[in-house]
């Protein structure tokens, strides 16, 4: 090869600067490159959310677990009205929540209006893909 086809090569790997200040050419570059990655980032949002409208309208199972209680049967037959079972979390403890006997997150019990209700406090993220 001569000298002039490796100076063509070099001249196309490199950007050309009009302005001769690397500072704003820099600042361009990040820039465009910021915008590219939003722009990517929003479709693939988009794209995503319409991969699962299929599944939308799936029941799935939500229970809120306030608290466990071990006992016998025998003890569970003598319970009656007004009757007290001791849970073994305390006052304040976080609860589990479970999507289809699944843990996926932990949360505090909350009254909207006239019913109970519970706000997430931390998602549960699983090792299992």
């Amino acid at each position: 090869m001569s000298e002039n086809e490796d100076l063509e090569l070099d001249e196309l790997n490199t950007p050309p600067s009009d302005t001769g200040n690397g500072a704003e050419d820099e600042n361009l570059d990040d820039m465009d490159m910021a915008a590219a990655m939003e722009a990517e980032t929003d479709s693939d949002v988009s794209r995503t959310a319409a991969d699962l409208e299929a599944v939308f309208d799936i029941p799935v199972h939500v229970s809120a677990v306030l608290g466990k209680s071990r006992m016998q049967v025998s003890q569970l037959l003598k319970l009656g009205r007004g009757a007290v079972v001791e849970l073994d979390r305390k006052v304040g403890e976080a609860i589990d929540i479970y999507v289809n006997n699944r843990l996926v997150a932990r949360g505090e019990v909350v009254v909207v209006e006239d019913r109970l209700g519970v706000t997430m406090t931390e998602i549960i993220k699983s090792d299992r893909r």
